[in-house]
């Protein structure tokens, strides 16, 4: 049985008109043929403001496309007096399938904590979207490597159990609508990237406490660190890795059109 590989892209704070939105988002459109369904599925995760507009666009986003959209974020409660907060049920009558929660870019900017991640992933669940869950170790050091790997897997195993708090509670099928994304902040837009290798390493960790910790089987774990036309085909053609997530070069056409060409020969 094969896996369905999983590709997010997210477009982060662009791009800056609703007419670019548009035009970009065409450049995802890929008609399901064959089994291709059954390989793969992309997702876009626009910025909330466009969200209404791309959701009406269905020759894309529609039921003969393997585009999904998705959020960059939501709030915990459903309603109530929250101004600027966007809720799970208004995300999920536009239409929209995934939610990212947790970004490290989230988590450095805005104060995100585990608590309040915790409560998003909670409330997502229970509206039945799916879930990406963002975690990574802020640093690593390349010259005392198998001891910062280590030190890497025991901060993750500490994210995951305070972003996954109560889940077993979650009487939705928490395994299908769970995917965790691998993102170590170090790798993200800097001078260093992580190898396929390592990543994979720290991949099997996280799906091995998954498991363990949380009874989630067969868990999907993306890998998401400056990912690129370059180097996303060494990273999907390992079984393990489950998709990637992607944040630049989504929003270069022509390294998207490459990328989801390279996913789609990837079995």
């Amino acid at each position: 049985m094969s896996v369905k590989k999983i590709l997010i892209f997210n477009w982060k704070m662009a791009p800056q008109s609703l007419s670019e939105a548009k035009r970009l988002l065409t450049n995802y459109k890929r008609p399901i043929t064959n089994n291709e369904e059954n390989k793969k599925e992309i997702v876009v995760a626009s910025p909330s403001v466009y969200l209404v507009y791309l959701s009406s666009l269905s020759s894309v986003v529609g039921r003969k496309s393997s585009v999904k959209l998705g959020a960059q974020d939501v709030f915990y409660e459903n309603s109530g007096a929250y101004t600027g907060e966007i809720s799970p049920k208004m995300l999920k009558n536009l239409g929209v399938k995934y939610v990212i929660i947790g970004h490290s870019e989230r988590r450095k900017y805005l104060g995100e904590t585990d608590e309040m991640i915790n409560k998003k992933v909670l409330a997502v669940l229970k509206a039945g979207l799916k879930v990406i869950l963002c975690v990574g170790e802020p640093t690593r050091s390349i010259k005392y490597k198998v001891e910062s790997i280590k030190q890497a897997k025991n901060y993750i195993k500490k994210q995951l159990e305070k972003d996954l708090k109560k889940v077993s509670n979650i009487k939705y099928q928490v395994s299908r609508n769970l995917i965790v994304a691998y993102e170590p902040v170090w790798a993200i837009g800097g001078s260093h990237s992580d190898t396929p290798e390592d990543a994979l390493e720290m991949i099997k960790y996280i799906k091995q406490t998954l498991n363990s910790k949380f009874y989630i089987l067969n868990s999907r774990v993306l890998y998401g660190g400056s990912v690129n036309s370059k180097n996303i085909g060494d990273f999907l053609k390992r079984p393990e890795i489950d998709g990637a997530l992607i944040g630049h070069a989504s929003l270069k056409v022509e390294e998207v059109k490459k990328i989801i060409e390279i996913a789609s020969k990837i079995v």
